[in-house]
């Protein structure tokens, strides 16, 4: 993989049009269409515009970091312009498939816990809040508890560090479960 990125980073400072939509660099963990089957990365198809050009942008700035750095790392290879092509070909795909059958318990601590306030999951251009219906329980899971334990930055983390702190994991597994069943609209 380091190869690959390699190659792209020499032919771009050599002036060579490697003929590749920036799309398909995110495409190595996202999936060309924005459906990965592996969990450890999130499902971007159909996902809001405006959060998905904000996670960039947060990338690029610092202000966001990951495990390991590879999003970091990745988005300096996209230019200015190219964000926006990134952002809508992702945005406009299909929106993934529910998973599972979800729990009246898991929706009751999305609700109860003050989740449902912002994360209202309805399609928005120009919402910041992330659509997290229809993800993978497991990258829920992850991204949930590194708020909630202070591992991840960017966007509002103290207002959901807030609400996430009075969730054990039991609930934190409830609530991703529920998502993951739960259709985009």
């Amino acid at each position: 993989m380091l190869i690959l990125f390699s190659a792209v980073q020499t032919a771009k400072a050599a002036g060579i049009d490697s003929g590749e939509a920036a799309y398909e660099r995110c495409a190595l963990c996202h999936g060309l269409f924005g459906n990965t089957p592996r969990a450890k990365f999130p499902k971007l198809a159909g996902q809001n515009p405006t959060y998905l050009d904000q996670q960039i942008r947060d990338f690029l700035s610092g202000r966001r970091h990951n495990d390991g750095g590879q999003m970091s790392s990745i988005v300096t290879e996209i230019t200015e312009e190219e964000i926006t092509v990134v952002v809508e070909w992702f945005a406009s795909q299909d929106d993934p498939e529910p998973v599972g059958a979800g729990s009246d318990m898991g929706k009751e601590l999305f609700v109860g816990s003050g989740c449902e306030s912002c994360h209202v999951e309805q399609r928005s251009d120009t919402e910041v809040v992330p659509l997290l219906s229809a993800q993978h329980t497991d990258y829920l899971i992850k991204q949930m508890r590194d708020l909630r334990d202070g591992t991840r930055s960017g966007g509002e983390t103290g207002v959901m560090r807030q609400q996430l702190s009075r969730l054990n994991d039991n609930d934190i597994v409830a609530i991703a479960e529920y998502l993951a069943a739960r259709e985009r609209r």
